[in-house]
């Protein structure tokens, strides 16, 4: 049986053994018991004045406590004398004719009904015992009803010696065992949450073997749908349904939290490594990826981004909903009244509430859009992929790091042709035709000279490759100078008072026989102080 299922049944168990014992003790006897008749009256009507909450403590008496209780007052009066309600403080203030002096006081709107002042003064006649909460008194196992009679065949287990012995306390008869078709339904719902087939059914009812229901119940468990039933009631309480909330409430991608707890229930895995790997996964050493998805269980927070929302502010509400969700989860007791004070009717205190905060408060999240910080999830076969590539990665590296003459003389040639400077060449022979139709001339010295100002104009510069680089040698780029002429306005460097203005540049290199490649601007270099650049198109 998987550890997970045997916590629940554990406390359904306790649950069944604990409230007939109650039961049974109320009606066998005339004696009150705190916790059932007495907490539930100071509770609702005195402990808001009277109870853990230091910070609204009236006249320095606690009724949770029976220490505060049975002590004399500043006043000299005492709030309860055992086995005497005419002499308690208590009794007197409840009963008071002044209305000013009745206790709970009007504006509290919760006066005591004659029925709960004649319980409060019965219980301090019968010497006022306390009582922890049932909630914080260390379980006893109970003793298991001996079953006599006719019905002692009936009860197979304790649970059904506790269920028989309070039927006939009441006067009632057990049920007759139910078939076994609806046995079988019984088990498929409890187990896996869907009933059976008609095939399923037929096959238990014809196991004529001793552990018939053994067997089919082992079988339910070691299917899947048993981890996805009781998955469900888990999720419910990490919240996985809720979306991120606020105004967008966006939908969370938290599938992985899902499918590990589903493997958890599956794998049978014990309930405290299921605690803890969900709490602090990441804080276990080296922890693995599924031990860092059980951590989702406490993502699930609200995150606020709207505009003008206070990061900070909303990374609190987030912690303080993981004190009260861890509390709530695993201690089954409300810690959300002590955020703001002691807790009113639980003994838990404000500054236990923020020792525990102090915990969740050292978390990276801090209510980013993005959800961050995240973690990347790979499937198996990606898994091996991985772990091929960078088998793959090693070998390759390996072979780069090991010396080889043809890599050391390849080496050589390449680093001489890095550091070789820069060979540029004139070009000769140059053709230059202005769309304008307008002059231009070339000096002997290959530059192109223009001193006719056209509004718009295109220059075609063709260079014949015979009057180019030589043969065999690698073209790595076309550069073109601009360089000022005493021929142009103040010496300058166009006819536009010694500016001009350069909308598109193209430059192409066109070997004998091939299609014509496209070259590519590297850097542009702008001597002078007017320096404005403005291309229209680069290519």
């Amino acid at each position: 049986m998987s550890c997970l299922l045997q916590k629940h049944l554990v406390s359904a168990v306790l649950c069944c053994l604990c409230i007939p014992v109650l039961i049974h003790r109320s009606h066998a006897s005339d004696d009150l018991d705190f916790n059932t008749h007495i907490r539930p009256i100071l509770s609702n009507k005195c402990f808001a004045c009277h109870g853990p909450d230091e910070n609204h403590l009236e006249a320095g008496l606690r009724l949770d406590d029976n220490k505060s209780a049975l002590r004399p007052l500043e006043s000299g009066e005492t709030a309860i004398v055992p086995e005497d309600p005419g002499r308690s403080e208590l009794i007197r203030r409840v009963t008071h004719s002044d209305d000013d002096l009745r206790m709970p006081p009007a504006s509290f709107g919760k006066r005591l009904t004659e029925t709960e002042i004649q319980t409060l003064s019965k219980w301090i006649q019968q010497g006022a015992p306390y009582a922890k909460h049932w909630a914080y008194v260390k379980p006893e196992r109970p003793v298991v009803p001996e079953i006599v009679g006719q019905h002692r065949e009936w009860a197979r287990n304790p649970i059904d010696a506790f269920t028989l012995n309070r039927m006939l306390l009441h006067g009632l008869e057990p049920s007759a065992e139910a078939d076994r078709e609806a046995l079988a339904r019984r088990v498929f719902l409890d187990l896996i949450g869907l009933p059976p087939d008609i095939d399923e059914v037929q096959r238990f009812v014809s196991d004529d073997a001793p552990n018939a229901y053994e067997r089919m119940v082992d079988n339910l468990l070691n299917r899947p749908e048993f981890g996805e039933h009781w998955a469900r009631k888990w999720l419910d309480l990490a919240r996985y349904a809720d979306s991120a909330g606020y105004a967008d409430d966006p939908a969370r991608t938290i599938w992985a939290y899902r499918d590990w707890v589903i493997r958890a229930i599956n794998d049978n895995m014990p309930f405290d490594q299921f605690t803890v790997e969900q709490l602090a996964g990441d804080l276990l050493p080296n922890p693995s990826d599924s031990q860092l998805v059980a951590t989702a269980f406490h993502r699930n927070t609200l995150t606020n981004n709207e505009g003008g929302t206070n990061d900070e502010e909303f990374r609190n509400v987030a912690v303080v909903d993981r004190v009260n969700t861890t509390l709530a989860v695993w201690m089954g007791t409300t810690m959300a009244c002590a955020q703001c004070h002691s807790h009113k009717y639980d003994p838990i205190s404000q500054e236990e509430y923020f020792r525990v905060f102090a915990i969740f408060n050292n978390t990276e999240d801090a209510d980013r859009r993005n959800e961050s910080p995240l973690i990347e999830l790979f499937t198996d076969e990606q898994k091996q992929l991985q772990t091929q590539l960078q088998n793959q990665i090693a070998d390759l590296n390996q072979i780069l790091d090991t010396p080889t003459s043809e890599l050391a003389k390849a080496q050589s040639t390449w680093e001489k042709r890095i550091l070789a400077p820069e060979a540029w060449q004139a070009l000769s022979n140059i053709h230059v035709v202005r769309s304008s139709a307008k002059s231009a001339s070339v000096d002997p010295d290959g530059r192109v000279f223009v001193n006719e100002v056209a509004e718009n104009d295109v220059y075609t510069i063709d260079v014949p490759s015979a009057a180019g680089p030589a043969q065999n040698s690698v073209i790595a780029g076309l550069k073109l100078d601009v360089v000022p002429d005493d021929r142009l306005p103040g010496a300058g460097v166009g006819l536009g008072g010694g500016n001009f203005v350069i909308t598109q540049v193209r430059a192409q290199i066109v070997p004998d026989g091939d299609r014509a490649p496209v070259a590519r601007f590297i850097r542009i270099e702008i001597p002078g102080k007017q320096q404005i650049l403005s291309l229209a198109e680069v290519q």
